[in-house]
């Protein structure tokens, strides 16, 4: 048995579990490089990531989004009714994801010319701020009123 230690078994981070696994799922998700692509800020509150997928069609591509990671999935089939002489394409498949930080939402994909664009909007939440009253224990009123008792005479 392995026990694995991180920043977030301190008990200062109360509740970043979901976090740490969100991390897990970013290490685990981008090591390969394939298909290239380019994120960007589109105004104060926009992201694009665009893709480079020459070859798929709308067919062969899938955008999900689920809790706070986007996954685009890419599957070619292999034509096997085709002769070639010399393949320097491949079919290929991939799976890209990308972890989106809590308020960030998809609007829509658009593919272009072999690009793959996904819109997305940072959605400015209004404040949670909340005042916490602070209470003050009790106080025996049998015990102020015998001190009360002992001023005065």
């Amino acid at each position: 048995m392995t026990t694995r230690l991180s920043l977030f078994d301190s008990p200062l981070f109360l509740g970043f579990d979901d976090f740490e696994k969100t991390i897990d799922r970013m290490r685990k998700s981008g090591a390969d490089g394939y298909p290239p692509y380019n994120i960007e800020q589109i105004g104060d509150n926009g992201l694009c990531i665009t893709l480079a997928v020459a070859g798929f069609s709308m067919d062969e591509l899938d955008v999900e989004a689920d809790q706070n990671q986007l996954t685009v999935r890419g599957k070619q089939m292999d034509e096997s009714d085709r002769i070639y002489l010399h393949r320097g394409i491949a079919a290929r498949q991939f799976q890209k994801s990308f972890v989106l930080a809590d308020g960030i939402e998809v609007r829509g994909a658009d593919l272009d010319n072999g690009l793959l664009h996904i819109s997305l909007e940072r959605i400015i939440p209004e404040s949670n701020a909340v005042k916490i009253k602070i209470n003050s224990p009790k106080k025996n009123e049998n015990n102020l009123q015998a001190i009360d008792v002992e001023r005065s005479s």
